[in-house]
């Protein structure tokens, strides 16, 4: 039997792998899509949230996007981030990437704010956006801001709205230098890093390549059924790193071990599917990689304190 999300809809596991396209986000949104939205300098545009009157509001479905949105939220709201529910208790600036499923609930809660949408070829020959931890799998996308902190953001949105709507020969430049205030703002507010620099940098380096090594294996879907890396010396010998240098290196940026990661993730999965999908347990456990159910009902008992079946009917 299908599986219900938080709002009681039935969701299969068919839909939840699909991935909203940037001209789909435009059709439900606001029923047109650009000329220039695939055009050769990639494709950017800023929006300001609009009060909604209740009933009126149009749900955000629950899936990844082929692009990437940078959102400041002012109202009370729930984001639904993979297997996370972050609540929103005033004010927040939200990133989110084409890797990561998510939606937003009460949205005629949302009292203000804005947000940016840009696809990856935006930034081409730009810098790489997976190197900001607020679009890797393991790090932050969430803040909680406080006043000062989102007038100041909103100063940079509305620099977004001035920039796009000139006639300045570079103005793409300016947004995207915009977009990279956004960026730097969010991650000076987590806590500085205690590691030399030049280590730093190549144990980042290592650790990028294994949080998307890792990420690349999901979602499971019916098109992508198992598992294939699942141990630190699985993932090692994909990198060409011996499995010391690889732990080490995660350990540094992360301050987390390589196999907490990977069991954390494959918990994150597991939650999904089992809220999200209509597969049985047997067949999420076996696309996990578990040789056996009960392997798998011990590690998620171990780490959620309930049976998958327990936590799939709350």
């Amino acid at each position: 039997m299908p599986n219900a999300n938080k709002t009681g809809k039935l969701v299969s596991l068919w839909e939840m792998s699909k991935v909203e396209s940037i001209e789909e986000f435009y059709q439900r949104k606001f029923d047109w899509i650009p000329d220039n939205i695939r055009n050769e300098i990639g494709h950017f545009n800023v929006f300001q949230h609009e009060p909604v009157e209740p009933g009126k509001t149009k749900p955000l479905p629950y899936k990844r996007r082929d692009f990437y949105k940078i959102m400041l939220v002012v109202g009370n709201i729930h984001m639904n981030y993979a297997d996370q529910v972050v609540t929103v208790k005033k004010q927040a600036l939200f990133f989110s990437n084409p890797q990561i499923p998510y939606n937003c609930e009460n949205l005629e809660k949302i009292e203000a704010g804005y947000y940016c949408i840009f696809n990856q070829h935006f930034f081409h020959q730009f810098g790489d956006l997976n190197q900001y931890s607020v679009f890797q799998p393991a790090g932050n996308h969430v803040f909680e801001l406080s006043d000062e902190q989102a007038t100041h953001i909103a100063g940079i949105y509305n620099k977004m709205f001035d920039e796009i709507n000139s006639e300045y020969l570079h103005k793409f430049d300016v947004l995207r230098n915009l977009v990279f205030e956004l960026l730097h703002f969010a991650m000076k507010i987590q806590p500085a890093t205690k590691f030399d620099k030049q280590h730093l940098n190549a144990s980042r380096r290592i650790s990028t390549l294994f949080l998307e090594l890792l990420e690349r294996q999901f979602p499971i879907d019916e098109n992508h059924q198992s598992l294939n890396l699942r141990s630190a010396s699985d993932f090692s010998s994909q990198l060409n790193v011996h499995v010391n240098h690889l732990n080490r290196a995660v350990k540094e940026t992360t301050e987390k071990t390589t196999s907490q990661i990977i069991a954390a993730r494959i918990l994150q999965e597991s939650k999904i599917l089992l809220k999200h999908s209509a597969w049985t347990v047997s067949e999420i456990a076996f696309a996990l990689g578990f040789t056996e159910v009960t392997h798998f009902n011990n590690f998620f008992k171990k780490h959620v304190q309930l049976s998958p079946l327990k936590f799939r009917n709350i």
